[in-house]
């Protein structure tokens, strides 16, 4: 019998829940007045007076003061394991070795104008495209990953000749306006068109919202679809999507294999991003490793500047360098070297301390821990990973049967948990997202995992609404 998807719950706030819980949610300020004292809430004064206001950020949380390892600390002295860290934090914030190249980078050289290279760069071209699988084996480096996402964009458009584009819904690509135009989520996309035209999004491979209804499990019907649109378009430029959805929504093993033979049928190049789950998160150093396949394009961010600088990277074929006589990216700090420095260093620690396997061996462990609160906590109805991208997914039953995200109690589960120390984000309203640093020790995971079981314990185990 097939599982119906989960029908949508009447809040007028949901549609903007996608990427992360709101600062708009009325229990955010019982948290506050709750939690936040005076010294703090002057702060977060200041910051809201200064700051331009948007959902996502401010008004602001709370002020930390000491970031370290896997754990974060507010002013007040308050420390939080963070399973959030906006995946920056790979190799924990403030690894020594990071922060030791850095401060050594800045006494040797510490910006290159455009026109000119560096060492730091060249080495770190050098090392990206040593690691990088198959043919990628050209790079150019950008401040952030939205704008790596724009580089590849144009790229695209450059080799192939044509300008359309297919995406997922619930996608996140980046906030600039190219990238939420192929990006798939309220929060950044209503209000602010027209979009870039030639845009296509099809579902993604996430069976508990499922349009074609497959069940429990994805049956592919979203990746023939996807051939479907191809061949009907006929002039796609690129595929552009992530290879797990940071949610995470984990696709079957066929899934992009069917996907990278449509798109080599149809002259579609597959772009891949990978800006939060890369570099070893999900147990292999690039996620579409565990596909079996090979995109034209990946681009990585976040944790490559070790958490400490913005850095990101586009790596390509070789047969796409193919563009020459225009500016792909000219970003001011496009080869800065300190970010390299910081970058160089972080990859020097993923190797050492073998922090791609440590993510394989404990997010199994983790899985099967979370596996064991699906069975004592009702509201709990999915929990998945891939390495250490790990997510619990909760749903009420209403009394027709059907399952309803249970996006109010989600939302009470993440500030039970963040009073006794445990930070995470809860996307598509109703998923508490869970993307520890890959240095965490076991454990620091046995007592984040004792959080979350106390924190559901709390907030109940409803059956109906």
């Amino acid at each position: 019998m097939k599982t119906p998807p989960l029908c949508p719950a009447p809040d007028a706030l949901d549609v903007f829940r996608a990427e992360g819980d709101l600062n708009l949610s009325p229990q955010r300020r019982v948290w506050a007045a709750e939690h936040i004292g005076p010294a703090t809430q002057a702060l977060l004064d200041q910051d809201a007076g200064h700051f331009l206001h948007q959902s996502l950020s401010t008004p602001c949380l709370n002020v930390l003061r000491r970031a370290e390892g896997a754990w974060i600390e507010d002013i007040d002295g308050r420390r939080y394991l963070d399973f959030h860290g906006n995946c920056v934090h790979q190799v924990g914030f403030a690894h020594p070795k990071v922060v030791a190249a850095v401060k050594h980078q800045l006494d040797e050289l510490c910006f290159c104008p455009r026109r000119y290279t560096c060492e730091p760069a060249i080495e770190l071209g050098a090392k990206l495209t040593s690691l990088a699988p198959g043919n990628l084996n050209r790079v150019l480096l950008a401040p952030g990953g939205t704008t790596a996402i724009g580089m590849a964009l144009k790229l695209a458009r450059v080799a192939t000749g044509r300008f359309k584009f297919v995406s997922l819904w619930d996608s996140f690509h980046g906030a600039s306006l190219d990238a939420v135009s192929i990006g798939g989520e309220a929060a950044f996309r209503q209000g602010v068109g027209p979009l870039l035209p030639g845009c296509e999004h099809v579902p993604p491979a996430e069976p508990m919202r499922c349009p074609f209804r497959c069940g429990k499990v994805c049956n592919l019907t979203c990746a023939d679809y996807l051939a479907y649109v191809l061949e009907k378009e006929g002039d796609v430029a690129a595929v552009v999507a992530e290879t797990v959805r940071n949610t995470p929504f984990i696709p079957p093993p066929e899934y992009w294999q069917r996907i990278r033979a449509a798109c080599d049928k149809h002259g579609t190049l597959l772009i891949l991003d990978e800006i939060p789950i890369g570099l070893g998160r999900s147990g292999k150093l690039f996620a579409f490793e565990h596909y079996g396949v090979v995109p034209d394009m990946v681009v990585l961010g976040k944790g490559l500047g070790g958490g400490i600088f913005p850095l990101a990277a586009l790596l390509t074929n070789e047969a796409l360098d193919v563009a020459g006589q225009m500016s792909l990216g000219h970003y001011t700090h496009e080869k800065n070297p300190v970010a390299c420095a910081a970058a160089l260093a972080t990859l020097q620690v993923i190797e050492e301390e073998n922090l791609v396997e440590r993510a394989r061996e404990m997010g199994a462990y983790a899985l099967e821990k979370m596996r064991e609160l699906a069975t004592r906590h009702p509201l709990i109805a999915d929990v998945r990973g891939l390495g250490l991208l790990l997510g619990i997914e909760l749903a009420v039953t209403l009394p027709d049967g059907q399952r309803q995200p249970a996006i109010a109690q989600a939302e009470q589960v993440m500030y039970e948990a963040l009073k006794r120390g445990l930070n995470f984000k809860v996307t598509m309203g109703n998923v508490l997202t869970l993307t520890p640093a890959l240095v965490i020790t076991r454990e620091e995971m046995d007592q984040a995992l004792a959080i979350l079981d106390e924190s559901l314990r709390l907030v109940g185990t409803p059956t109906t609404v």
